[in-house]
């Protein structure tokens, strides 16, 4: 069996899909090691692998990052994702790469296989073949590969075909490499001298391409067509299966099977501080609706959301997925790359609102690909809400589109499917 080394930056949305990656590998007698942050040693060990800490200057609390990076606030949009290469994943980049080399002197090692947003991968990449273990880049949001039949990532762009398209996507990638992310490529440069002694190739958000593999956790069927890159990339479908938990059922759970149509609304794990985000406008949009509005806090208490609510509305601060979406009819989204894939495994459509981040990607796909509507914000009103979720519920073509991609991701393999490629 293979010795595998897994990277990850110390944030959930990126070390979770991972986790079931580490768990399918350590289970069918890999030897498996995890690199990331103090906080996951815990959810790291359970899994069968060894836990690698990342040195003090790559790691931070992402559960607290309002204080680990205190600025960033102050930035939104396009700025704030900038910002966030920036402080969040290309700062630690010296300290990951001194942290990968520690780990493959220590023992010898198959293939490192590093999620996207590990950017000190980018440094292995660039190394002899000769001269290090396989690499692998793990898609753990949407597709940022460079290609003549997408526009750039970040943009929430469609493909548009033929001459025009290209001719479009071309002069686009010119302007966000020199003049959106201009800066971030500045930076990124002088990173990546200081740490290695060597100039990136080229643009720092296109290193999965330096890789020997990438193996993006989803279906072609939600990612937009690269037939110049094909031979690179390999779709595995998402990774994090779900599972029905061990979790009390509230005592509300049986009204979902009652007939009246059920809309689940959730804004995450992370993003859900404020409710009036995203919970509180589909909370009062559909209060006068005949349908079960269910409520996810994301861990929170329940008594968090506070005040009188609608008597339509049902809360718990987590909901079992594989319990609940069957039961679903319209799912309610910030626009999550895991969340959103477990609605559509399950053949659920979906109403997203999320612009920042990788939600800006997600959410184009969502509406790309058919299986819903993007509001194209982070704090949508509350007609907006209705009147998406009303559509969604009154067009079928909706439905099929989900379960259309959710038979493919059904079909997909997930782990095994990365495993199957690291023995070839």
């Amino acid at each position: 069996m293979s010795s595998v080394l897994l990277c990850s930056s110390p944030v959930h949305g990126h070390v979770a899909p991972l986790l079931s990656v580490a768990s399918h590998l350590a289970a069918t007698g890999h030897r498996v090691r995890f690199l990331t942050g103090a906080r996951y040693r815990a959810a790291v060990e359970r899994t069968g692998a060894e836990f690698l800490p990342l040195p003090a200057g790559a790691d931070f609390d992402d559960s607290a990052l309002d204080r680990e990076f205190p600025d960033r606030m102050d930035h939104k949009g396009l700025d704030q994702l900038r910002y966030d290469l920036r402080e969040v994943f290309l700062r630690p980049l010296p300290d990951q790469v001194t942290a990968i080399d520690a780990a493959l002197a220590a023992e010898p090692t198959d293939a490192v296989l590093a999620e996207m947003l590990f950017i000190g991968a980018a440094a292995l990449a660039l190394r002899p073949r000769s001269s290090r273990p396989m690499l692998v880049s793990l898609g753990i949001v949407p597709l940022s590969l460079k290609s003549r039949h997408a526009a750039p990532f970040g943009l929430g762009l469609h493909p548009m075909p033929g001459p025009i398209g290209r001719l479009r996507n071309g002069f686009l990638n010119v302007a966000l490499e020199k003049v959106v992310f201009g800066s971030v490529q500045r930076y990124a440069q002088r990173v990546h001298r200081t740490a290695t002694g060597r100039a990136l190739p080229g643009f720092v958000l296109d290193w999965p391409s330096w890789t020997d593999a990438i193996v993006q956790f989803t279906v072609r069927g939600f990612e937009y067509p690269r037939p110049d890159r094909d031979r690179l990339v390999h779709f595995v479908g998402p990774v994090s299966r779900g599972g029905a938990g061990d979790e009390t059922l509230p005592e509300w759970w049986g009204e979902l099977s009652a007939g009246r149509p059920v809309v689940h609304v959730t804004q995450g794990t992370v993003a859900n501080q404020d409710y009036s985000a995203l919970i509180r406008p589909t909370m009062a949009a559909l209060a006068g609706d005949d349908v079960l509005v269910v409520v996810s806090t994301g861990g929170r208490p329940v008594e968090s959301l506070e005040g009188p609510l609608p008597p339509n509305v049902r809360v718990a601060s987590y909901l079992p997925y594989d319990l609940l979406l069957p039961l679903t009819d319209v799912m309610v989204t910030n626009g999550g790359y895991g969340g959103v894939q477990f609605a559509l495994r399950h053949g659920v459509p979906v109403v997203v609102a999320g612009t920042s981040e990788d939600k800006i990607e997600v959410s184009a796909r969502v509406a790309w690909s058919g299986v819903g509507v993007n509001l194209k914000t982070d704090t949508p009103t509350a007609d907006a809400v209705g009147t998406a979720v009303r559509e969604v519920l009154a067009r079928p073509d909706y439905r099929k589109a989900a379960e259309r991609i959710g038979a493919e991701i059904l079909a997909a393999p997930g782990p095994a499917g990365l495993a199957a490629l690291i023995a070839r």
